[in-house]
């Protein structure tokens, strides 16, 4: 008797995607800000299983580096032979797995866990020797079809290219997900012939193996076909992306945010965003963003890996990239956060700032064309516009320090390695070299000189030269 707690996956991520038309392996093609296998793949481990394992081939290595996880067993298909191949390929790491094996594709993204747990709920409870998804497409052209008998039982799965004129007509169509014991899968599998058009070892034809053999098989049929859809050309990936963006801003808004324009929001499957807070048009949040509550994003912003407070207002057209932003911030309009980048409550950074491995404390503004690099600024500070801090020499990099209430004018040069003490006053237009006590002023002398009547002067002189 198989051992009907334990589950194991198998995730088919192989094949090159030969219509993609691409140097890239098609199962790391982005989808919502991750590679597209990641989603059947995160959506399978959701049930728990005790051991997966991932069939990889083009691009092995790359796939692999990819998840960057150490939970799952990487399978090596070395010659694409069909699905049956792929599967036969993952047989050393079950060898001593009793249970039923969930096999999906890696391509196929969108298909729920709900449905996942239904196809092992049933598989288990009729005590199936092998349950199959199948769909229902007023278009079937591309994949295998379900043929039954006149009893409406399961006779075999065909695939197109093998298909009759007949059996093309069939609606009712093979998804590619299976739950199959796993003793049965692979003593079926090393029987599997390849005497087909394809020439290639197909995983469905388990199917009339199983019946051969006076096994039950079962089918589940999906209520909403754009589950079991898969991606094998660019424009199946961009009408991905839509579907997926779609339902993940009707989530949000539906959790209470308010996006402006969601056709205009592309939001990634990992961020994270706190109830009341407003989204402006033509707004993309990629990565692990996570926004608080009550936050305002005017919009036209770009923001990639930025955790942000509550009651942030980031003002039109700001890119924000690896950063943390604390509560109560402004930035914007036209600013730019680069990685290493922390902000404390209340702070201001205006337009045309640029900030970069910078950690700025509370209260502290800088609103007006200036670059922020490498620096640690204190709290209630105010930076003048223009000011720059020359963290690079052509060779290494420098760090600068400014310590609490300075005030540092505009047009200011800060050279690096500097530190600021608490409360110095930097005069406007100094170029400051050395390290400046608390409470000092630092300035550059500067003599000032008035010509009266240089401007008539010089018109006299250049009529003369136009003569």
């Amino acid at each position: 008797m198989r051992n009907m707690q334990e589950l194991g996956v198998i995730l088919l991520a192989a094949g090159q995607g030969t219509r993609m038309k691409s140097a890239l392996p098609k199962v790391l093609h982005p989808l919502a800000g991750r590679p597209l296998f990641l989603h059947a793949l995160t959506t399978a481990q959701r049930l728990a299983p005790s051991r997966v394992a991932v069939v990889i081939g083009h691009g092995a290595e790359s796939v692999r580096q990819a998840y960057g996880g150490e939970d799952v067993v990487w399978v090596i298909q070395e010659k694409q032979m069909g699905t049956g191949h792929a599967v036969l390929c993952a047989k050393a790491p079950f060898a001593d797995f009793s249970g039923d094996l969930l096999i999906l594709s890696g391509d196929v993204p969108l298909i729920k866990e709900s449905t996942l747990r239904a196809m092992v709920e049933q598989h288990r409870n009729r005590k199936a020797m092998v349950t199959l998804l199948t769909a229902s497409l007023d278009r079937p052209t591309g994949y295998g079809r379900v043929v039954r008998d006149a009893a409406g039982s399961v006779t075999r799965i065909v695939e197109e290219n093998d298909a009759s004129d007949a059996q093309r007509q069939i609606r009712e169509v093979n998804a590619g997900v299976y739950v199959v014991s796993s003793g049965f899968l692979f003593e079926a599998l090393s029987t599997v012939k390849n005497d087909n058009q394809q020439g290639e070892y197909y995983l469905p034809d388990i199917v009339a193996l199983g019946l051969a053999q006076g096994k039950i098989i079962e089918t589940l049929q999906v209520a909403d076909a754009h589950e079991m859809m898969g991606v094998n050309t660019r424009e199946e990936l961009a009408f991905m992306e839509k579907s997926l963006r779609e339902s993940i801003n009707r989530k949000w808004m539906l959790a209470g945010v308010t996006l402006k324009d969601p056709d205009t929001i592309y939001i990634d499957e990992s961020v994270a965003i706190g109830k009341d807070t407003v989204i402006g048009p033509n707004t993309q949040l990629r990565g692990k963003t996570v926004i608080g509550e009550r936050c305002r994003i005017d919009g036209t912003a770009f923001l990639t890996d930025v955790e942000i407070g509550d009651d942030v207002e980031l003002k039109f057209s700001v890119m924000l990239t690896g950063s943390r932003i604390g509560a109560g911030a402004i930035i914007g309009p036209f600013a730019q956060l680069r990685p290493g980048t922390e902000l404390g409550r209340n702070v201001h950074i205006g337009n045309f700032v640029e900030a970069k491995a910078a950690q700025i404390g509370d209260g502290t503004k800088a609103n007006h064309l200036t670059y922020l690099g490498d620096v640690t600024i204190g709290h209630d500070s105010n930076i003048g516009a223009g000011t720059i801090t020359c963290n690079y020499d052509g060779f290494q990099k420098y760090k600068t320090k400014i310590g609490d209430r300075v005030q540092v004018g505009s047009d200011t040069t800060l050279i690096a390695p500097i530190v600021l003490g608490d409360d110095v006053y930097v005069a406007t237009a100094s170029t400051v070299r050395q390290d400046v006590p608390a409470g000092a002023l630092v300035f550059n002398p500067r003599e000032e000189k008035i010509r009266e009547g240089w401007t008539e002067q010089k018109r006299q002189q250049m009529k003369g030269k136009a003569k």
